[in-house]
C-alpha cells in the first residue's frame, strides 16, 4: 500500500477518535450519569433515569473498546505492522481497511473465524 492510503486511513483514525472523545465529554458534562436525589423523584422517575444512566454506560463501554481498537491502529500504523492479517500475515485489502480501519484480519480469515463461531 502507498503512503496517501495510509494517510487517510491515519487521519480517519484520528478523526474517529476525537469524535469519541468529545461524545463522551458531552455525556459526562451534559449530566447522562448524574444520578437523581431521591428525595426529589418518584419510583417511575428514579426508573427512567436509571434506565438512561445504564444506556448511556453500555454506550461510553461500548466506545472504550472501539478507542482501544482505534488506538492499536494508530500503534500499527507507527511500528509498521499495519495492514498485515493477524492470523495468516497477509496482506489485508485496501478496501477492507479504508471501510473498516481497525480490522486486524484479512476478509478470509474473519470469514472463518465467524463460521468458528457459529458452530461453537
Amino acid at each position: 500500500m502507498d503512503n496517501i492510503s495510509f494517510e487517510q486511513i491515519r487521519q480517519e483514525l484520528l478523526r474517529q477518535r476525537a469524535d469519541i472523545l468529545n461524545e463522551a465529554e458531552k455525556a459526562v458534562e451534559g449530566g447522562d450519569l448524574n444520578v437523581m436525589p431521591a428525595e426529589m423523584a418518584d419510583t417511575v422517575d428514579r426508573s427512567a433515569v436509571e434506565t438512561d444512566r445504564n444506556f448511556t454506560l453500555r454506550l461510553l463501554d461500548r466506545d472504550r473498546k472501539l478507542l482501544k481498537k482505534i488506538d492499536d491502529a494508530l500503534d500499527r500504523l507507527e511500528d509498521d505492522t499495519f495492514g498485515a492479517c493477524d492470523e495468516c500475515g497477509e496482506p489485508i485489502g485496501l478496501k477492507r481497511l479504508l471501510a473498516r480501519p481497525v480490522a486486524t484480519m484479512c476478509i478470509a480469515c474473519k470469514e472463518a473465524q465467524e463460521r468458528q463461531e457459529k458452530q461453537s
